[in-house]
């Protein structure tokens, strides 16, 4: 019995998030440019956006390019880039034939021009598709997300739109980039590296993590499976005691 089998699906986390990790080593192990690990990572994606679909994830979050991803050599971001462009361009007819949304956060404004005009474009393209929303996060930290929030929250309380007495956990979800969804309750990451990366800070609080030594090239439906089925297999207590959250 495959991993999808084994899946109940009247317990599909509504929201996963995945740091897609190592395309450099995958290239470096074979000899090749760290460019062409980010070019064989597009067919993870694919496969992961179509797992998570099959089985009903309302939302799935993909850690594809942060802020601190800026200090790598220049040929590494400008191919990075065009990959971005290309793939989208790409797999847009496959957003829409299967109904999926597609929205991006981060410091959009921070992506080259042609990026942001193609992301645009399908972000609009797919905004009426209701099956799942694959969430992009480029050149995106959590840190610069707290901040930017914090900010707005500042700016409230500044005008009297706000009381200081008010702000609570409520307040400062609704003034992140994810306040249109759900915080994540599992989060994989690819690689074998057991941290988070400044990914999702805030969101991840109640997440279950999930980390697996497969680098992200080589990383398939099955494996995503696992993980789904992994997650099942967890207690969750949110701070409670076993028998408070069980029968």
């Amino acid at each position: 019995m495959s991993a999808k089998e084994r899946i109940d699906l009247s317990k599909i986390p509504s929201h996963v998030c995945v740091i897609m990790d190592g395309n450099g080593r995958w290239a470096k192990r074979q000899g090749l440019l760290r460019t062409i690990g980010h070019q064989n990572g597009v067919k993870a994606v694919r496969d992961t956006v179509e797992a998570a679909a099959e089985i009903g994830v309302k939302f799935l979050s993909l850690y594809a390019f942060s802020t601190e991803n800026w200090k790598r050599p220049r040929w590494e971001v400008d191919a990075l880039m065009d990959l971005l462009v290309s793939s989208i361009n790409k797999e847009t007819k496959t957003l829409m034939d299967n109904n999926i949304r597609l929205t991006a956060i981060g410091d959009i404004e921070s992506l080259p021009s042609n990026c942001r005009k193609n992301l645009q474009e399908a972000i609009q393209k797919t905004a009426g598709n209701t099956r799942m929303t694959l969430i992009i996060a480029l050149s995106y930290s959590s840190r610069w997300e707290i901040i930017q929030a914090s900010k707005k929250i500042a700016e409230a309380v500044a005008a009297g739109r706000l009381s200081a007495d008010d702000i609570d956990d409520s307040v400062i979800s609704a003034n992140l980039s994810t306040s249109f969804c759900p915080d994540p309750e599992l989060m994989i990451r690819t690689s074998g590296e057991h941290r988070i990366s400044n990914f999702m800070l805030w969101q991840l609080a109640y997440a279950e993590l999930y980390f697996t030594d497969k680098l992200w090239p080589d990383f398939r439906k099955e494996d995503f499976y696992e993980a789904i089925e992994d997650f099942q297999k967890r207690d969750r207590r949110y701070g409670m005691v076993q028998e408070q959250t069980t029968d």
